[in-house]
């Protein structure tokens, strides 16, 4: 976590490979960013999927204590959120919709309980690594449906670098310079 003041930026990384595509775009995001972040790994986080135990349907509580007991703390204060995927079968991963049905939450507070879930608006963005021919409209919507259950009210155009069977995500200029604008766009720019 870095911290210079203005603006906090929470960055879920669905990625497995800790040196991968999608860790080099969120490293270029995170040194042009300006204020204070914070990435979830997704992969290597304590961080369990939703059980289904209807809990927060009643309480504004997860049942589940874990590293997502953090995230709900950050969430709650942050201006912005990122998620950054590899696309596996044309999807995000695994692991980081694990972590995002912990957002469940948020929507039962909404929608079971009628309350403000407590997020302040935010802005956000999509980054997506791939390299295959799973196409990256799926997750990129996926993704956009998460912002939004986080009160991400401003989203920035989708990020991707879909050349990583050839071409690493850190060489392809188009996406580093779609990071820098997503970082110029969170920066409050």
């Amino acid at each position: 976590m870095q911290s210079s003041g203005g603006r906090k930026t929470l960055i879920f990384n669905g990625s497995p490979r800790k040196q991968g595509d999608t860790a080099a775009l969120v490293r270029v995001l995170t040194d042009a960013l300006t204020g204070e972040f914070r990435v979830v790994d997704c992969y290597r986080e304590d961080i369990s999927p939703c059980i289904d135990c209807r809990h927060c349907r009643q309480e504004k509580k997860c049942v589940l204590e874990d590293a997502m007991q953090e995230v709900y703390r950050y969430l709650e204060d942050c201006d912005n959120v990122v998620i950054a995927s590899p696309i596996y079968y044309a999807e995000l991963t695994g692991k980081l919709l694990d972590a995002a049905s912990r957002f469940q939450v948020y929507y039962s507070a909404r929608f079971f309980r009628g309350e403000d879930p407590g997020l302040k608006p935010k802005r956000g963005g999509v980054i997506l690594v791939g390299g295959g021919d799973g196409d990256p409209a799926r997750p990129c919507a996926t993704g956009k449906i998460l912002l939004r259950q986080l009160n991400v009210r401003e989203i920035h155009p989708l990020v991707c670098s879909h050349r990583t069977n050839t071409l690493p995500a850190a060489e392809d200029r188009e996406a580093v310079s779609g990071v820098l604008g997503l970082a110029a766009f969170l920066n409050g720019g």
